[in-house]
């Protein structure tokens, strides 16, 4: 085919897409203008929760009873009997956060029929239990059947949490959706839905979407987290799902979630990066 044509058959595809060719290009390892540090360091040894501690509602700092969250064959398990986190003793800022997760099959209440629930909190600050007496205050990369890849603002209802997304028009079921090249909107709570969430999401077991990127129960996902300054952008499976600029704070400690679902992670790592 002539040059000329293959050309404008790109274009007019970027075109019929709507932006969806951007928002769907593979991670392979672009990182924006940031570039890498270090190698890649393991946030999880594969052993033990060295480097991290446990924060249960109801019973506070290193105090699990009932083995919310255990080590067993190089996976950390998350059994969501109980809400609360594992955190990491260290902040961190400027990095790739990596890890690989998959859902088990035990739910409880009070979400035992609804769609399977956790997160990774980046940028984690203040006190233990901060936010409803659970996580500290933070900005989460949302892990939930039907939409991983959500950003959410877990903050204290001030603009020291907030992130600031390019939007669609119009919102799903309340929330707004990210569009690249959309009009720019600031949240200091609630979400900003990744670009594929079905506009019919239900919160109900097993829900799954017609554009989801998240691969069925019990098939390892790969989730990336890239924090550059104050962008935070999320992929999935090497595809861009999310992002946001102007985000708040840019810094702090990483928590995973226990939220009600069995959730199995491997592979924890972060690379630090070196902002040009």
């Amino acid at each position: 085919m002539h040059k000329l044509k293959i050309v404008s058959l790109v274009l007019v595809l970027a075109l019929l897409s709507g932006g969806a060719c951007f928002a769907q290009a593979p991670a392979g390892g672009n990182t924006g203008s940031a570039v890498a540090k270090s190698k890649p360091i393991k946030l999880f040894n594969g052993r033990n929760l060295d480097g991290w501690y446990t924060f249960l509602q109801h019973r506070g700092r290193d105090t699990d009873p009932k083995k919310v969250f255990t080590v067993k064959n190089k996976m950390i398990r998350v059994s969501g009997e109980e809400y609360g986190c594992i955190t990491t003793n260290e902040e961190y800022e400027n990095y790739i956060l990596r890890a690989e997760f998959k859902w088990g099959a035990k739910t409880f209440p009070p979400r035992v029929d609804r769609a399977r629930d956790n997160g990774i909190l980046v940028h984690s600050q203040g006190e233990d239990g901060g936010y409803s007496g659970i996580w500290m205050h933070s900005i989460e990369c949302q892990i939930i059947e039907g939409g991983t890849g959500d950003i959410l603002v877990v903050g204290d209802k001030t603009d020291r949490f907030s992130a600031t997304s390019p939007t669609a028009p119009e919102k799903h079921k309340g929330a707004y959706v990210y569009q690249p090249g959309g009009q720019l909107t600031t949240i200091n709570g609630g979400r900003i839905n990744w670009w594929g969430r079905d506009p019919e999401w239900e919160d109900a077991l097993n829900f799954r979407g017609r554009q989801d990127v998240e691969k069925p129960v019990g098939h390892w996902n790969k989730i990336e987290c890239i924090a550059e300054g104050d962008v935070l952008s999320i992929f999935l499976n090497g595809v861009l799902v999310n992002k946001a600029i102007n985000v708040k704070p840019s810094r702090g400690r990483i928590q995973i979630q226990s939220e009600g679902a069995e959730i199995f992670f491997r592979r924890v790592t972060l690379q630090k990066l070196d902002p040009k």
